[in-house]
C-alpha cells in the first residue's frame, strides 16, 4: 500500500483519510515554518515546536487516558481526534511505583498511529530510564517522571531533553515543591499531583493548590505547570487561578456524552479564571 503525505492547516491534523483507490494519505505534523513530521516514519516534532505548541494553546485540556473506554480504546482516540483536544495524557502505570496496572510502550505504539495528536506519557514506575527508550520510540512527544521514583533526576530529565523530547517531573500530594526545586531547571513541564496516583475518579486535593502558585514563584513563567486529579469546571478555576496552564482531565472528559462540549466547558473556566487572576494583578 502506498503512503503519501499532506498537508493541513491544522498543526495536528484528523486521522488520515483513505483515497478511492485505497491509497492511505498519512498526516503528517504540519508547521507554520513548514517544518513536516511523518507519522509513518515514526519521526516526531522537535521539543522547541512541542513547548511553543503547548505555550500556544495555553490553557491546555489533557484528557486522561485512564479513564477511557479500553474496550474500545481506537474509538476513544478517533472521538478525542475529532473533537480537536490538544493533547492526551497517558497514564502509565507499573503495579509497583502505584498499586495498579494500566498499559506500557506498545499500546502507546499503536496509538500513534490513529492520531497525531501529541502525547505526553505520565511513567508512573519505579525505573522510568530503564524504559525511556521504549516510551521514546511509541512516538511520544513528552516524558514525565516522578521525583518520588527519582529523587535525584537530573541525568534522566537531561536524557529526555537530548533526545529532543519536553522533559517533565512530577510530584506527588505530600511532596513539598522544594523537593523539585532544585531541578526546575533541567525540566519543561512540572506536574502536581492533585490526587493520590495510580486510580482515577479521585477527589480533588485543595492543599496542592499553594505548591502549584509557589512553582510559578520559583519557576516564573518559563516552566510549564501541570495538574492531574480531580480537574471539573470547578476546580480547573482555582488552578488556573493559581499559575496552572495544562489540566489533565478524566472523568469530567469521558463522563460526559459530548467530549468536545466537556473539553471546552472546561477551556472556559480556566480562560474566565486566568482573565481574572490577571485583571486583579
Amino acid at each position: 500500500m502506498k503512503i503519501l503525505p499532506f498537508r493541513t492547516k491544522s498543526p495536528w491534523p484528523m486521522r488520515s483519510p483513505e483515497l478511492s483507490d485505497g491509497t492511505l494519505v498519512r498526516a503528517c505534523r504540519c508547521f507554520t515554518n513548514g517544518h513536516l513530521v511523518n507519522l509513518e516514519s515514526g519521526s516526531m516534532v522537535n521539543r522547541d515546536a512541542m513547548l511553543q505548541y503547548l505555550r500556544n494553546n495555553v490553557p491546555v485540556i489533557a484528557p486522561s487516558m485512564l479513564k477511557c473506554d479500553f474496550g474500545h480504546l481506537d474509538r476513544e482516540v478517533q472521538s478525542l481526534d475529532s473533537v480537536g483536544l490538544p493533547l492526551l495524557h497517558l497514564d502509565v502505570m507499573d503495579g509497583h511505583f502505584v498499586p495498579n496496572l494500566s498499559y506500557g510502550a506498545m499500546v502507546i505504539r499503536s496509538l500513534r498511529q490513529l492520531t497525531s495528536i501529541p502525547f505526553d506519557a505520565h511513567l508512573m514506575i519505579s525505573e522510568p530510564a530503564r524504559y525511556l527508550d521504549d516510551f521514546l520510540n511509541a512516538g511520544c512527544e513528552a516524558i514525565t517522571v516522578h521525583i518520588e521514583a527519582v529523587p535525584e533526576p537530573a541525568d534522566l530529565l537531561r536524557s529526555i531533553r537530548d533526545r529532543d523530547v519536553v522533559a517533565g517531573l512530577a510530584v506527588n500530594p505530600e511532596t513539598p515543591i522544594e523537593a523539585a526545586e532544585p531541578w526546575l531547571g533541567l525540566c519543561d513541564l512540572l506536574l502536581v499531583m492533585s490526587v493520590q496516583p495510580g486510580f482515577g475518579g479521585q477527589e480533588f486535593i485543595p492543599d496542592v493548590v499553594p505548591k502549584i502558585q509557589r512553582a510559578r514563584e520559583l519557576a516564573g513563567e518559563s516552566l510549564l505547570i501541570s495538574v492531574d486529579g480531580g480537574i471539573d469546571s470547578r476546580t480547573i478555576a482555582t488552578c488556573a487561578a493559581a499559575g496552572a496552564d495544562i489540566f489533565v482531565a478524566g472523568s469530567s472528559v469521558f463522563d460526559q456524552p459530548d467530549y468536545g462540549r466537556a473539553g471546552q466547558e472546561l477551556l472556559d473556566s480556566a480562560n474566565r479564571a486566568q482573565a481574572l487572576a490577571k485583571g486583579s494583578t
